[in-house]
Parts: C-alpha cells; structure tokens; sequence
C-alpha cells in the first residue's frame, strides 16, 4: 500500500542516511520495521543499503540536479564577449531543439505555439 504525503520531499543527509542504513545492518532490525520507524518508504531504504553495499559511503551524498544553463548568463549584468557568444549559442541550440520538435517559436522565444 502506498504511503500517501502532504508535505513536500524531505532532504536526507549522508549522515542520515548512514545512521538509517546501520540500524538495519548493525543492529539487526527489518528494513520495515526502520521504515516505518523513520516514516520513509521501504524501497528507498532498500536502495540507499544497495548503494551503500555497492559503492560505499561516497554513494549516499545527494547529487546536485542540473539547473537552467541559461541562468548563469541571463543573471549576469555585465558579461564578458565569450560569455554574450556561450550565450547566444545556447538560445539558439534551443531555439533548433524546439523547431525540431514542431514549436513555432516567435520574437525572443516567451511565445511559443505547436505547429500541427
């Protein structure tokens, strides 16, 4: 039965997770049992011990999510010639991208429209 959430996703820390991951391998205790003890579901328990088993420790830090590359320029008041070139290229790399899958893309590309 699936757990059903109001809040939104809890951020779990390496040491967190590793304290989590020793109470079922040190002392003893079903991957349920933990889980539901720390109100987290049992398949993620399972895979945070698959990573751990696997790969070690390392494996437990939370990757960082790529963001919108276009922020980093966009931000910037002042940037320098290569910056306004990185720039202009991406836009455009994304302008093709949307072209490619049927978007009319008008003026600076905030309209967009689906070609049928």
């Amino acid at each position: 039965m699936a757990r059903i959430r109001k809040e939104p996703n809890r951020y779990w820390s390496k040491e967190d997770k590793l304290k989590i991951i020793n109470e079922v391998l040190l002392n003893c205790k079903s991957t349920e049992q933990v889980a539901k003890e720390y109100d987290i579901s049992g398949g993620m328990l399972r895979n945070w011990i698959i990573k751990y088993n696997q790969y070690g420790e390392d494996s437990l830090v939370n990757q960082k999510k790529p963001g919108n590359p276009l922020m980093k320029y966009s931000a910037k008041k002042n940037l320098t010639d290569i910056e306004k070139l990185q720039y202009e290229n991406m836009k455009l790399r994304i302008e093709n991208e949307r072209l490619k899958k049927g978007y009319l893309v008008k003026g600076d590309g905030l309209v967009v429209v689906f070609k049928k």
